[in-house]
């Protein structure tokens, strides 16, 4: 990863984030618990939304608690989130919405 300084928080959210593997999501409130700040998913979400290490930090990965996608993801809006998961396996359905039964990773304790 680049050299750049960031926070103690972000440093645990990139960590979680990288663990999400190819062909699944977790959502902004899992990363904000796995990371023991269980109730800062808006926290997550904006330090997510400036993540300078993509792709290998995939934020890509990461969606709201219903399954949707990130309306102001940095690289491109939905469509390259969307396009990105696509490639990965990721189906979504007529309302754009991840199905989480399906495709959500949970982080192992």
């Amino acid at each position: 990863m680049k050299n750049v300084k960031i926070s103690k928080f972000a440093e645990k959210v990139y960590k979680f984030t990288k663990k999400i593997p190819k062909g699944k999501v977790s959502t902004y409130g899992q990363i904000a618990k796995a990371s023991g700040y269980g109730k800062s998913s808006r926290a997550v979400g904006n330090t997510l939304h400036k993540n300078p290490f993509a792709p290998v930090v995939p934020c890509h990965r990461v969606v709201n608690s219903n399954g949707f996608l990130a309306k102001n993801f940095g690289s491109g809006g939905i469509k390259s989130q969307q396009k990105l998961l696509e490639s990965e396996g990721i189906v979504f359905d007529i309302s754009g919405k991840v199905d989480l039964n399906k495709f959500q990773y949970f982080f192992k304790e």
